[in-house]
């Protein structure tokens, strides 16, 4: 990861970097899926709690496919879960296979539950994912300084940058995406016979989310620079008029709002424009709403002055492009719940667990805390 072409945003926390030993094994990576509401136990769908391990979704589902006879279409499921680790998801499938899913077995793929429901699975039914992580190697005078970590982030939240996953294992998903759009722009038939509709719609997917991290990595930055900077220097720096600054400059919590940007309820709801500044401010330091970042593409709901000028300048290479995808509004700035930890000195192991919601990343999470890439050392 180190030499990787992947950008690298702005972390929110300023600590030196902890040292601590990361892996996405089995034991010390573990995932489970939250369900977006309850199985109804009857119907023409069989839902199924399914726990895999060392498997991507695709893989775990192309086994169950072979195995019953079912097509890999014919499944349904609520968001793609890591290779890595241990993790835990809701599937769907017709129940006319239930008969044949009774005697599967698989070393890597248990299925823990099962319950009729009325309809298929589709991405973006899940309410959450929660998370356990184990690290190791760790010192007592470093676990000091990930509790203090831990307790700064579950105070006051933490950037929603999408993870490294989303870039491809060579990190160079972005450019490949540029390469498409290229074509895409130029009609260029003989190049674009290589992209297949799911290959296109993956790459446009990734290149967005690199130009919402860049987005979220300025408004990081923007926000660390109002808390060191005075008001000169930062409308030196940014060229932000003096209502602006002083907006900046009042606020008090971490992430600063600006107005006319896109705002969203929290966690979930409709968006808006952040119109009263004051009141949505309040609002936010009580996670009733938060900022949204732009997926840059058609028909996406527009910011408004400063807010307007800041992604057009951050984003400016997108919106050549913007004709080719749909856009779209993710949060900002988000809260992890029921964050915990606990310290084996004698082991020197320190556990965390959290719950996020759908979409957000658990290893950005890690990053903030540890200070550092996670993968370097």
């Amino acid at each position: 990861m180190e030499n990787s072409p992947i950008f690298k945003p702005l972390l929110t926390t300023t600590h030196t970097p902890i040292n601590a030993h990361f892996s996405k094994n089995a034991s010390d990576f573990v995932v489970r899926e939250i369900p977006l509401y309850e199985f109804s136990g009857n119907g023409e769908h069989l839902v199924m709690q399914i726990q895999k391990k060392g498997l991507s979704t695709s893989e775990a589902l192309s086994i169950l496919a072979s195995a019953t006879g079912a097509k890999v279409r014919d499944f349904g499921y609520a968001g793609l879960k890591d290779k890595e680790g241990m993790t835990t998801q809701y599937i769907s499938i017709p129940a006319k296979f239930q008969s044949a899913i009774s005697s599967f077995s698989n070393e890597n793929i248990k299925i823990l539950n099962a319950t009729l429901h009325n309809n298929k699975l589709r991405i973006g039914h899940l309410k959450a994912n929660h998370f356990f992580i184990r690290l190791k190697k760790v010192l007592p005078s470093e676990a000091k300084k990930l509790q203090n970590v831990i307790e700064l982030i579950k105070n006051r939240g933490f950037a929603n940058y999408f993870g490294y996953q989303r870039f491809g294992r060579f990190g160079d998903n972005y450019q490949s995406a540029k390469e498409l759009l290229i074509a895409m722009a130029n009609n260029d038939k003989k190049s674009l016979k290589k992209y297949n509709p799911k290959l296109r719609d993956f790459l446009i997917s990734a290149y967005q989310s690199e130009l919402f991290n860049r987005y979220l990595s300025k408004r990081v930055e923007i926000s660390r620079f109002c808390e060191s900077f005075s008001a000169k220097e930062l409308a030196e720096i940014y060229k932000f008029d003096n209502n602006t600054i002083k907006d900046l400059k009042d606020q008090k919590q971490f992430f600063k709002l600006i107005r006319g940007e896109v705002m969203g309820h929290y966690p979930f709801g409709k968006l808006f424009l952040c119109e009263d500044l004051e009141s949505e401010v309040d609002k936010f330091n009580q996670r009733d709403r938060t900022s949204c970042g732009l997926l840059v593409g058609s028909r996406a709901y527009e910011a408004t002055g400063v807010a307007f000028r800041l992604e057009q300048e951050i984003m400016a290479e997108g919106f050549e492009f913007a004709k080719f995808a749909n856009g779209a509004r993710r949060f900002n700035w988000v809260w992890a719940d029921e964050m915990k930890y606990s310290y084996n000195e004698e082991q020197a192991q320190f556990s965390l667990s959290f719950t996020l919601q759908k979409g957000s990343y658990a290893t950005v999470v890690l990053r903030e805390i540890l200070g550092r890439e996670i993968f370097d050392i």
